[in-house]
């Protein structure tokens, strides 16, 4: 796990499109696609995860993440087939955005920003099972705009500005396939569940495998849009084969510089989730350790707030 080659990455990823394909059939695939965008329900997506939002004036490490979603959704009996797209923009820095850019180096966090669009499916069921897969494909680097929007972001909220962007890693194209699947939802009492998740991400940004499980508790829906309100922790682990925010681009080379990655990293999340059916909104405070293996966890722990607002028309 210490290092995969760039064939066994690209060979991954392959099999990982492959398996997909069979699995679905591409005849059906595209049958399904035009028959839930004609006749599903849409939802909008924002998710925002800021660290700034905590509003104590500490910027670092995973320093912001947007993404917007728009899906479709067809609910047939108790499965729901739903198709969709996205495009988002994550940004990380050193541990102290002051710095100035001859000081920022091993064994702080490079700066890099990661700007990405694709497709997904997934297939929920009443029961909660759940399968969810898609690709994205986007540039690392420069090119990602990282410096422009974390600038603009602090003079709107009057903080800090960074000063290390022009170490940030270099240019690279990406593409990461991604899968998550559910196998079951515990039904402990009438407002209690828990939900266990696999998942695993292939490319030549990202590739990972963990495992997690989400416990909730209130008025509990049975799909993710339905009308509900109930609060909610998950606990997750995964395994860090490459992290090219840590390590640079896959394929390109003369970075600034580039730290070796935690094998292991760990995330624990508390929030609160609302759904009224046509709106909702979901905020939660984050925990995540240590990304990088040269620091202790208390001094590379991450904290951040994540809010997710849904419209569906």
């Amino acid at each position: 796990m210490a290092f995969i080659s760039k064939r066994a990455i690209l060979g991954l990823c392959f099999l990982a499109a492959s398996t997909f394909a069979a699995a679905e059939g591409a005849s059906n695939l595209v049958d399904d696609y035009h028959r839930v965008t004609e006749q599903g329900r849409a939802v909008n997506h924002l998710d925002i995860d800021n660290d700034s939002l905590l509003l104590n004036r500490d910027d670092g490490f995973y320093s912001s993440g947007i993404r917007f979603s728009r899906e479709h959704a067809l609910r047939e009996g108790g499965r729901e087939t739903v198709f969709g797209w996205r495009f988002g923009q994550q940004f990380y820095t050193a541990s102290d955005i002051k710095l100035p850019p001859q000081l920022v180096g091993p064994p702080d966090h490079p700066y890099a920003a990661w700007l990405y669009g694709g497709l997904f499916k997934e297939t929920r069921r009443e029961d909660g099972s759940s399968l969810r897969y898609g690709l994205d494909i986007g540039c690392l680097g420069p090119c990602a705009g990282g410096r422009w929007t974390q600038t603009k972001l602090h003079q709107l909220l009057n903080q800090p500005l960074p000063q290390g962007w022009s170490r940030q890693v270099r240019n690279e194209w990406g593409v990461i396939l991604y899968a998550e699947m559910a196998p079951v939802r515990w039904k402990l009492a009438p407002w209690l569940d828990a939900t266990p998740v696999i998942h695993g991400r292939f490319g030549n940004i990202h590739t990972d495998a963990g495992a997690g499980i989400t416990v909730r508790a209130g008025r509990l829906p049975a799909f993710a849009d339905d009308a509900g309100l109930h609060a909610f922790v998950r606990l997750d682990a995964r395994g860090v084969a490459y992290n090219a925010t840590l390590q640079g681009g896959y394929f390109s080379s003369d970075n600034p510089h580039t730290v070796k990655p935690k094998r292991l990293v760990g995330d624990a999340e508390a929030g609160i989730a609302w759904n009224s059916g046509k709106y909702g909104a979901v905020a939660s405070f984050v925990r995540r350790s240590n990304e990088i293996d040269a620091l202790s966890n208390a001094r590379g722990a991450q904290n951040f707030v994540r809010l997710l607002f849904t419209y569906a028309p």
